[in-house]
């Protein structure tokens, strides 16, 4: 009980940090963010939330919809395709997008020297960033709602035409809301991703929070208005949570025979084949044609910038995501396993508060961290000074304290899912007769528990690791110097314009990202196999 206090404790400090900020108010910046700053904010990421919203739902529920109960060309290899764009950061999507679609780009150069058209609408806006944003993040839904629709099987829209509807209001009156709370789930985990998100933002100039935290910090070098823009941003995320955590629990999973689950629309030859051209160009957009422009820009630029740096780069983003993902899996055990021994409400709320920190944005939670850690990095440089005549300026901050104890608090959740599901796949029974043969608490964990769990431990080590090399405004925010990473990179290249000299570390992230696309493809086979 009191591990699983302290890491929700952990959790806890950011968020009391930044709402604690307005105690020390700034009055000439606190005037200039709520004249100037705040309403841009505040409209911009109401209109980006419904944008999001709206996208993600239309793409993830219709193309879950097709791939889980109609039957066209090609479905068994979109049912797992079309969970590729998670390997893609939004970032990286962004600036494929710009490079593509900007007007100096191939495409309306080439449609201006050819056809002599012009007028096209602008990728570098409101609407661009939303497109953006919706490819990379339909995935949520999208696994999700097919879930939800393969649950149903032919079923549910069997019964809808049994009573006089027809299969398109069957769907709309029976089969969609059947899988609301699913799509509900999916569109908010969505919609969280898009309020974290700092890299795409950055890369279209499109402000929101997140980047007004950068701003707050490294232009106006103001902690303390970065931390109440943080606080703001918090109710944001929080309300999203409150909708999450309630479209959750009005889940109700219904069985059905395997052979009503597998039964599947026979579309008609011309259905078929749009269906498989949605889905086709939708995976294209979203996938296929910015990996292969990365993979054009990298041949390009290999030669030149492939030196010793990028090794530099790419082994710092390896050993940060490989000692987060470890401190992450090791919590996470030690978590679940708490919970495992001390069943019970309140384990479980403290589980839940310790897990809460995916839904916090990566900006918040290095303002939200640092303060205390630069607060108590004084306190011990003046008790070193005064004790022992200690003269250094920095003990932690210049450190990567800050940033592990981010990614830790970041990322919990990621390595607890997995990690909890295989512990609760072990049935006490097999706990009862280990401790009939005198085995204690922790052998019961090194020589039971552990050995059972490999496979989710490794699930929850890929993802953790593939994540923490993927963020990007947590390492940007709290590194220490000379600790760039491949991500940092991609930020760098991007804010200057370098798209071609960006695609080589995008690159390399790609590679590392469809790691976990394979682990939830391979775990979803084996739960429907």
């Amino acid at each position: 009980m009191l591990f699983a206090l302290t890491v929700a404790a952990l959790v806890l400090i950011p968020v009391a940090v930044t709402f604690s900020s307005f105690a020390e108010v700034e009055g000439d910046i606190l005037a200039h963010l709520t004249e100037f700053v705040l309403p841009d904010l505040v409209g911009n990421t109401v209109w980006l939330m419904f944008g999001v919203g709206v996208g993600v739902s239309v793409l993830g529920v219709s193309l879950a919809w097709l791939t889980a109960m109609c039957e066209f060309p090609g479905r068994r290899v979109f049912d797992w395709a079309l969970l590729l764009p998670l390997a893609l950061p939004a970032y990286v999507t962004a600036f494929v997008a710009i490079g593509l679609l900007d007007f100096t780009g191939p495409l309306q150069t080439w449609l201006r020297d050819t056809w002599n058209l012009t007028g096209l609408p602008e990728i570098r806006s409101r609407g661009g960033v939303i497109l953006v944003m919706s490819l990379a993040l339909y995935p949520y839904v999208y696994l999700i709602a097919r879930n939800a629709f393969a649950t149903q099987g032919a079923i549910a829209l069997e019964a809808a035409q049994s009573l006089g509807l027809s299969r398109t209001r069957g769907f709309f009156r029976v089969a969609l809301p059947m899988a609301r709370p699913w799509i509900a789930a999916g569109m908010m985990l969505a919609l969280m991703e898009t309020l974290a998100d700092f890299g795409t933002m950055a890369i279209f100039n499109y402000d929101t929070f997140t980047t007004a935290i950068y701003k707050a910090w490294y232009s106006l070098f103001s902690l303390s208005a970065a931390a109440q823009l943080a606080s703001i941003l918090i109710l944001f995320v929080l309300v999203a949570v409150v909708f999450e955590q309630r479209s959750r629990a009005r889940m109700r999973y219904g069985a059905v025979g395997r052979g009503a689950a597998s039964r599947r629309i026979r579309l008609s030859p011309l259905l078929a084949t749009l269906a498989f051209a949605y889905a086709g160009i939708v995976l294209a957009i979203a996938f296929v044609i910015p990996v292969t422009q990365l993979a054009l820009w990298t041949r390009d630029v290999v030669a030149s910038d492939l030196d010793n740096r990028y090794w530099g780069f790419a082994w710092h983003s390896v050993l940060l995501s490989g000692i987060g993902a470890a401190m992450v899996v090791t919590i996470a055990l030690l978590l679940a396993y708490a919970g495992r021994q001390r069943p019970g409400s309140g384990m479980a709320w403290l589980q839940r508060l310790a897990t809460l920190g995916y839904a916090f944005p990566g900006a918040v939670l290095a303002v939200g961290l640092f303060i205390p850690v630069a607060w108590l990095d004084n306190q011990i440089i003046e008790a070193g000074h005064a004790w022992f005549g200690f003269e250094g300026s920095e003990i932690l901050k210049g450190t990567l304290v800050v940033m592990l104890l981010a990614y830790l608090v970041r990322f919990l959740a990621v390595g607890f899912g997995p990690v909890d599901s295989g512990l609760h796949r072990i049935t006490r029974n097999v706990d009862e007769a280990a401790r009939n043969l005198g085995t204690g608490t922790a052998g019961l964990l090194a020589r039971v528990h552990l050995p059972m769990l490999r496979a989710s431990l490794l699930t929850a080590a890929a993802l953790a690791f593939v994540d923490i090399m993927k963020e990007m405004p947590i390492t940007l925010m709290t590194r220490p110097f000379g600790w760039d990473t491949l991500a940092v990179r991609v930020f760098e290249m991007t804010s200057e314009g370098e798209w071609e000299r960006a695609a080589l570390p995008s690159l390399a992230i790609v590679i590392a990202g469809i790691i976990p696309v394979i682990l939830l493809t391979w775990r979803g086979t084996r739960a429907h196999g």
